[in-house]
């Protein structure tokens, strides 16, 4: 068999690339009814990730407890697997505060794979091993292969790379019995079905890894103290609407009026974070700074400390 005939035989066993018969002339029906058509198919991937919630869960646990040693939460695919978690990665800065080198997605192929296929970067598993030993991966690391098939061998090779440097590894695809989640310790398999179009991955696939993408590092934050009940208190102000949202942000923690909330953010370098604590606790800026740090960043344990 050649090498052709063999990823043609294995591709026919996905779920991912089915073909789905019904939808043959789907070229042929209206506008509306190809839209409804699509928009019934996405609405069943969130019940699909659902029924990955305690093995996401299990990861993301493992995820912060890493990260709040100081460990990185590393994103590795190809295609748009791997543009989803790069943009999953670039978002964390501004949205939690965190230094860009904490969260960090790799695409197979480099930053050019962002806009341009770099063909047969994904099937690579020692371009993710270098990728990742440029990155000096280690034991408080954790990297998360994304693979709607999960068969890419860049994806697979980051995770096997991970694991034999002693980091965390998490393997997301979205067929059961995925080789990439045999290789992580937390395999989260989402099983949307075939697409629309077949073998169209960006569809219910890339819905469902942008889904379960925004758990891991949403949940993360929380748990890392980034925020404070829903409000975003770690955002980083770096325009207009940020600062605009930074003392609403204030404002909704504390109730404070403008006027307080202006004195508090000018205390603390508009610092969000410092300036609740600030007001809530009754402290001045120094003073609420060096609370949070021995509070590991946690809002809540350095307003019990404050008062």
């Amino acid at each position: 068999m050649t090498a052709y005939a063999a990823l043609r035989a294995q591709l026919d066993t996905l779920t991912t690339e089915a073909f789905r018969p019904e939808l043959a002339d789907v070229d042929r029906l209206p506008t509306l009814e190809i839209a409804r058509l699509m928009n019934a198919e996405d609405a069943t991937v969130p019940a699909a990730v659902a029924g990955q919630l305690e093995t996401i869960a299990a990861a993301v646990d493992g995820i912060a407890a890493r990260m709040a040693r100081g460990g990185r939460l590393v994103y590795a695919g190809a295609g748009t697997a791997g543009r989803l978690g790069v943009l999953d990665a670039s978002e964390c800065p501004p949205t939690f505060n965190t230094d860009p080198a904490q969260v960090v997605g790799l695409i197979a192929g480099g930053p050019s794979a962002m806009v341009k296929a770099v063909e047969g970067a994904e099937d690579s598993r020692e371009l993710a091993a270098a990728d990742l030993t440029a990155l000096a991966i280690g034991p408080d690391d954790t990297v998360v292969g994304v693979s709607a098939s999960g068969r890419t061998p860049y994806a697979i090779g980051a995770v096997e790379f991970a694991r034999g440097r002693g980091a965390l590894t998490v393997g997301l695809s979205c067929n059961a019995g995925s080789a990439l989640a045999a290789a992580a310790e937390h395999g989260i398999e989402v099983v949307v079905g075939p697409e629309l179009l077949t073998g169209s991955t960006r569809l219910k696939a890339g819905t469902a890894q942008k889904l379960v993408l925004n758990l891991i590092s949403t949940v993360t934050m929380i748990r890392l103290g980034k925020t404070y009940g829903n409000l975003m208190v770690d955002v980083r102000a770096s325009n207009e609407k940020l600062r605009a949202r930074s003392r609403r942000i204030v404002s909704l923690a504390t109730g404070a009026d403008d006027t307080e909330i202006e004195a508090a953010l000018t205390a603390t370098d508009g610092e969000v974070k410092n300036a609740i604590l600030v007001i809530l606790g009754g402290v001045d800026g120094p003073t609420a700074a060096a609370l949070l740090t021995a509070s590991g960043g946690h809002l809540r344990d350095a307003l019990a400390k404050a008062l």
